[in-house]
Parts: C-alpha cells; structure tokens; sequence
C-alpha cells in the first residue's frame, strides 16, 4: 500500500493496522544519512576544486607557463575573453586553447595557489 493511504487511514482509525512511525523512520532515517555522507564526500570537494580551478584561470597572466589538458606546454602570449594563445617550443609553435583546456599554471604567483587537476 502507498504510504499516503495508510497515513490516511491512520488518521481516520488511530488502531488499524499497517502504518507505524517507527517503520517510516527506519526507512528515511537511513537514506537522509547517506544523502549527508554524499554531499561531504563528494560534491563539496568537487566544488571545491572547480572553485579552485576556475580561479587558476581566471588569474592566467600573460608570459606564464601553462599545460593543458593534453599535456601541451608553453607560454601564454595573449589572453582573450575565452581563448589563450599559448607558444610551444623552441620553434615557436603557437597553439589557440580554450581557457578550460588549461590543466596547470606552473608560474607561482603570490596571490593564487597551485591547482592541478586530477582525473
């Protein structure tokens, strides 16, 4: 029977048979706890790290040492609205990127911390 309908009768005749608190506690209780567990271990990390992340690029400098997603190295040349200009190489190789495709900054800078992602 649908929950809603034993309250209902419940409520109607305080002694029929069928619903009991204490059965709905034992089935909420548990999955409200599994919902706490889940969001500490692992969407507050992860927006964490996104927040981390996105700070990374946000403060990308021009002349700062990048890798991307695809393990390219280089230097930043310009910085655009949603694309860097990277420069590869001693031959001078430059490659357009997307901000989101920047893995790591290794130019430490005062005011942000190191972010790498993992995957």
């Amino acid at each position: 029977m649908d929950i809603f309908t034993l309250m209902a009768a419940t409520a109607a005749d305080p002694n029929a048979q069928g619903f009991n608190i204490t059965s709905l506690l034992i089935t909420i209780v548990p999955l409200a706890l599994m919902l706490v567990v889940f969001y500490f271990l692992l969407i507050r990390p992860e927006k964490n790290r996104a927040k981390k992340e996105k700070e990374m690029r946000e403060s990308l400098q021009v002349a700062d040492e990048v890798v991307t997603i695809g393990g390219i190295i280089g230097r930043v040349l310009s910085i655009q609205e949603d694309t860097v200009v990277v420069e590869t190489g001693s031959d001078r190789n430059r490659i357009r990127v997307l901000k989101t495709a920047i893995a790591e900054n290794r130019t430490a800078h005062d005011d942000v911390e190191k972010v790498t992602i993992k995957k």
